[in-house]
């Protein structure tokens, strides 16, 4: 971890993963702070049902995949 960045960004919702990113891209030294999880409200809990869908969807397939253990 560095202590000297360029870019800071609070919030790792849908606009702040995403400037992230493209910070990154540009070769900026970005750090993005994020209280709970990665991705935000929307996709995690809120407004993108669908996403959860898609999660839950990859996890079963992980999960039943007998070369991988489960938990």
């Amino acid at each position: 971890m560095h202590d000297k960045y360029d870019v800071l960004i609070i919030g790792g919702g849908p606009g702040g993963y995403v400037a992230a990113i493209r910070a990154g891209q540009l070769g900026l030294r970005t750090a993005l702070v994020e209280k709970q999880h990665l991705g935000g409200i929307c996709l995690n809990w809120g407004c993108i049902p669908t996403k959860r869908c898609c999660m839950a969807q990859r996890w079963r397939t992980i999960l039943r995949m007998p070369d991988r253990p489960g938990f």
